[in-house]
């Protein structure tokens, strides 16, 4: 029986085998490939149908509110008291003063007039609405 040399038994533990670790992370690579584009997901809004679509132009903030009476402005909930200082906030170093209304079509006119008038107290004049195209015949 022949005893080994401690430096051999080390040098040949301080190798790291890289085929296990570049399989491990192609895995990890695919699996977040995958699963990267199901994260993404928006708002649901059933949107009001108009025979004329609007689009947001660059340079307008979106609002949304969904049928639950949540505000929701770029991605982050807003309490409707607090939404005038947010806005104010956002529009303070900002020349064009544009917002974007994406509201549920089952939310209420009523709660839809109080949204608008919290921006006007901002001191925002220009609101647009957000709609679907209805299909024509």
């Amino acid at each position: 029986m022949q005893i080994q040399n401690g430096s051999k038994l080390n040098s040949s533990l301080s190798e790291i085998n890289v085929t296990p670790l570049v399989d491990v992370m192609l895995v990890l690579l695919i699996i977040f490939m995958v699963a990267a584009p199901m994260m993404q997901s928006g708002i649901n809004v059933n949107l009001p149908s108009a025979e004329t679509r609007s689009n947001p132009s660059s340079g307008g903030l979106v609002l949304t509110v969904t049928q639950d009476r949540y505000i929701y402005m770029d991605g982050q909930n807003v309490n409707l008291y607090l939404l005038e200082s947010r806005l104010k906030s956002y529009f303070l170093d900002k020349e064009k003063k544009i917002v974007f209304l994406k509201a549920d079509k089952d939310v209420s006119y009523g709660y839809i007039i109080s949204v608008m008038d919290v921006i006007k107290k901002a001191g925002i004049e220009q609101v647009g609405m957000i709609v679907d195209q209805k299909e024509r015949k």
